[in-house]
């Protein structure tokens, strides 16, 4: 069973290839709908997901977003004939353009208000990547395949592909995957803080949607967490005593904010 066929709520569709579904419970689901060639980012698909962040952005009754592939495979990166052109003449202002358009839309992933999390099935590869590096938490399937990718084509890393990986495995690992092409399943993923959690494929969108549900109980409370939240661990991280500082103010807020409700309830 697709997952269009469990959804719930509204649907609002950004293009045939990038949907959001907004649910009863808060939640925003994401998809990218190009199964045939494993959800592969083409410039006018990032085009639509660049979109669909603004969009979510834009609905304050959002408190949380699942980031999903439909079919088998969560994203296998650039479209391989989109970076083939590419290839031709890199510095064509058209092609250069294009490029940035792939690599602005998980950049603008990472910058939706709400706390996002992406449900990995299948696996993800290059700039998809990228995509699910750029979430706060993954959800990966147990058979996932999670791989850099790009030494492997001849390419080198792009994206801000080592600085994702760094800040979410550290050196080490990030190294094994980038420098000498270590792919990983969901397990090991897991066991190397790449994903939160693993579970059997068919789970995994359900447990994604679980986790953003408890977030997306307070729409407000959870965008000014993880706006603190990211700005406090990096790129790069803050250092303990600015942390503090950059706290306060969203807590102080909440706080006020809590004692309004309480007053008024």
């Amino acid at each position: 069973m697709t997952f269009a066929a469990r959804r719930c709520g509204s649907l609002h569709a950004m293009s045939t290839e990038i949907s959001i579904e907004r649910r009863d419970d808060g939640v925003a689901v994401i998809t990218l709908n190009a199964p045939a060639r494993r959800n592969a980012l083409t410039v006018e698909m990032a085009g639509a997901l660049v979109a669909a962040c603004d969009e979510i952005d834009a609905d304050p009754a959002v408190g949380a977003v699942v980031v999903r592939g439909e079919g088998s495979y969560f994203c296998a990166g650039g479209d391989r004939a989109t970076l083939s052109a590419a290839g031709l003449d890199p510095a064509d202002p058209e092609v250069y353009a294009g490029m940035g358009a792939i690599y602005r839309s998980f950049a603008r992933v990472g910058e939706l208000a709400p706390p996002t999390i992406a449900a990995v099935v299948g696996g993800a590869v290059g700039a998809g990547m990228n995509l699910v590096l750029a979430t706060d938490l993954r959800v990966v399937a147990r058979d996932a395949r999670l791989a850099s990718g790009f030494l492997p084509i001849g390419l080198h890393p792009g994206g801000g592909h080592t600085a994702l990986l760094g800040r979410t495995l550290g050196r080490e690992p990030a190294a094994a995957m980038a420098l000498f092409g270590e792919p990983v399943d969901g397990e090991r993923a897991v066991e190397i803080g790449l994903a939160w959690e693993s579970a059997d494929a068919g789970q995994v969108d359900a447990r994604a949607i679980e986790l953003a549900a408890r977030a997306a109980v307070d729409p407000a409370l959870a965008r000014a967490t993880a706006a603190s939240f990211r700005r406090v661990l990096g790129p790069p991280a803050l250092p303990w005593p600015a942390a503090l500082e950059m706290e306060r103010a969203s807590q102080m807020w909440s706080m006020r904010r809590k004692a309004a409700a309480a007053e008024a309830g």
